[in-house]
């Protein structure tokens, strides 16, 4: 007996994957400490923390809005995170750079993996978003 992986198991894997990052990023912003980040940071990571709780709720309770919602929160994620913390600070207070950081931001490896974990789940997500949606029409005849 074989077992076929559809859009939407993959779909759903992704998205808890994506909630567990979702939640290491969360615990070594914690850890840093939320005074290392700007206002703007915070309030973007806020909004983001609601949409991603959002579509995991929409996409285990299999809601038709689930994978549309996945790709948007995946591929906004994804560069949102990059912008963030991989860039060189070059957008003023939307940076948390972990590049040439200083000693006050408490980046550690720890951080690294957590943004780039967060950056490769969210293309997950967006990815298997996608994939769910172009199942979902009908192919041309």
């Amino acid at each position: 007996m074989t077992e076929t992986t559809t859009p939407a198991s993959t779909l759903r894997v992704a998205t808890a994957v994506f909630a567990i990052a979702l939640l290491v990023h969360g615990s070594d912003h914690m850890r840093r400490g939320m005074s290392v980040t700007s206002a703007l940071v915070n309030a973007l990571g806020t909004l983001q923390i609601l949409f991603a709780l959002l579509t995991v709720f929409l996409v285990f309770r299999r809601h038709p809005a689930a994978p549309r919602a996945a790709m948007l929160i995946g591929f906004v994620s994804a560069v949102g995170f990059t912008i963030v913390h991989l860039f060189p600070d070059w957008f003023g207070p939307l940076s948390d750079s972990f590049i040439n950081a200083p000693p006050q931001a408490r980046v550690t490896a720890f951080s690294w993996f957590a943004a780039l974990f967060e950056v490769a789940a969210g293309l997950a997500i967006g990815i298997a978003g996608t994939r769910a949606l172009r199942a979902r029409q009908p192919s041309p005849a």
